[in-house]
């Protein structure tokens, strides 16, 4: 049997594999009984675009697709160079254009997706300094986003803080945490990191469920207050501070539009400053990096705290905008959400990151009506834009110029 032959027979049982699990999973009636037909005409469509799918996989691998895609790879290298070689303000000013009016025309729901891709936006940016820039796997990130959600949850409701003055007060008690988790863990390497960041992820979670007198337990902490503004107002003839409590969903999108630009500012200025070139430095060989002069863990444990930094201010947000916290906000899957965001955006790219978040955030809401279905193609996509294109949807211009270099 030749090595096509078994493709075509792995691809076949892969096909009837999926038969048997769409059966009783589509097929369920109320009275418990299971419809052939049903999961029939729901597992044709999916197999008939998996198989033009893999057939076309299988064709641009003995290079059938050669006359079209080498010259659209040209065409994409050469709108790289003229994005590289443009002012940025050329494209950034469209787009800022663009944030700025977004919520004078769409409704409520629009604004509500913008607001969750904003808030993964500083997430993975701070996360992206951590696994892209310093090349740590963190599968515990999320812990930081937990701490400066229940930080301003705490100072909001015992200390009547502002949510204006929490904001420092929540990055720097996220960046102690990052310090506290990253001191004993980072001397390891490798998976052995990876699960160590898990396993201190998991402790702060349990912990924030299981300290009732300071955080409610698992009930949460409720009413806590959202964001608001001095606004100057004339009455009676005179200037007069007025308190604006910023409710509206369209207010709290332009709060965390402006803590998504700080933190895309400040990675970039992270990114190439001297602190980067470090980081880089140790994600691409530690050993030599140490031997070059670097203290490798003093920057590690800086990637660490910088990186918290950025998830403790997206935690404070969350907070008041939900106006309730809870440990189910901060689970393991939230981290794995985080990371796949990175890893499928490009290590180290901050383009990348952003345009991972629309992808893992936004695009699924748009197959919202696909709602039996949705999760199944969105797996599926993921699988094969790995496989595809494993660098990511925009990979950071050094990692990718150092892949072509080495090709």
């Amino acid at each position: 049997m030749t090595r096509g032959s078994r493709v075509w027979m792995l691809f076949a049982l892969a096909m009837g594999w999926l038969f048997l699990l769409l059966w009783p999973l589509l097929g369920i009636h109320p009275d418990g009984s299971l419809t052939f037909a049903e999961a029939f005409s729901v597992w044709w469509k999916i197999a008939l675009a998996a198989l033009f799918g893999f057939g076309a996989y299988r064709l641009s691998r003995l290079g059938v697709f050669d006359a079209v895609t080498k010259p659209l790879a040209r065409l994409t290298r050469g709108v790289g160079r003229v994005y590289s070689a443009s002012p940025k303000w050329m494209f950034l000013v469209p787009l800022l254009a663009f944030a700025l009016t977004y919520p004078f025309f769409t409704d409520r729901y629009a604004q509500d997706v913008a607001v969750n891709v904003l808030v993964y936006i500083c997430l993975g940016l701070g996360l992206n300094v951590v696994v892209g820039l310093c090349g740590l796997l963190d599968l515990g990130y999320i812990a930081f986003y937990g701490v400066g959600a229940y930080t301003y949850a705490l100072l909001s409701l015992h200390y009547g803080l502002s949510f204006w003055l929490c904001l420092p007060i929540c990055a720097a008690f996220a960046a102690v945490a990052g310090c506290l988790i990253g001191y004993p863990t980072l001397r390891m390497r490798g998976d052995y990191l990876a699960i160590v960041t898990l396993g201190f992820g998991e402790i702060v979670r349990i912990v924030i469920n299981n300290w009732m007198t300071l955080t409610n337990g698992p009930n949460g902490i409720l009413g806590i207050p959202p964001p608001s503004l001095m606004v100057p107002v004339i009455s009676d003839g005179g200037l007069v501070l007025e308190t604006v409590v910023m409710r509206q969903l369209s207010y709290l999108y332009y709060v965390i539009l402006a803590l998504a630009v700080f933190t895309v500012v400040a990675v970039r200025r992270l990114n190439f400053s001297r602190i980067g070139r470090a980081w880089e430095a140790i994600r691409e060989d530690e050993t030599a990096a140490e031997l070059m002069g670097v203290n490798t863990f003093r920057f590690k444990l800086l990637a660490y705290a910088m990186g918290a930094v950025f998830g403790g201010l997206a935690g404070a947000f969350f907070a008041a905008r939900m106006r309730f916290v809870s440990p189910e906000s901060f689970t393991f899957i939230e981290s794995a959400m985080v990371l796949a965001m990175v890893v499928l955006g490009g290590l180290g790219s901050i383009p990348g990151v952003i345009l991972g978040a629309l992808a893992l955030v936004a695009l699924p809401e748009v197959f919202r009506q696909f709602e039996l279905y949705r999760m199944l193609v969105f797996g599926g996509v993921m699988a094969v834009m790995m496989l595809v294109r494993p660098e990511g949807l925009w990979p950071a211009a050094r990692m990718g110029k150092r892949s072509d270099d080495e090709g």
